[in-house]
């Protein structure tokens, strides 16, 4: 199981405020705008600046 559809929906990327997507293995929560990767443990996603990875091309995700 993934991440509800309706949280999804809530969800916004914490650095820009942003919307989000799922990635089209969903395994993580990305940020276009931001080009970060947000990953989902357990079925939550981990919506920590910090701790989310940096790409150069998010739209591979």
């Amino acid at each position: 199981m993934s991440v509800n559809k309706e949280l999804l929906d809530i969800l916004a990327c914490p650095k820009c405020k942003g919307d989000v997507r799922l990635s089209k293995d969903e395994k993580y929560i990305v940020c276009d705008s931001c080009k970060l990767l947000y990953e989902i443990k357990e079925d939550i996603p981990v919506m920590l600046i910090d701790e989310a990875k940096e790409v150069e091309n998010s739209l591979e995700y």
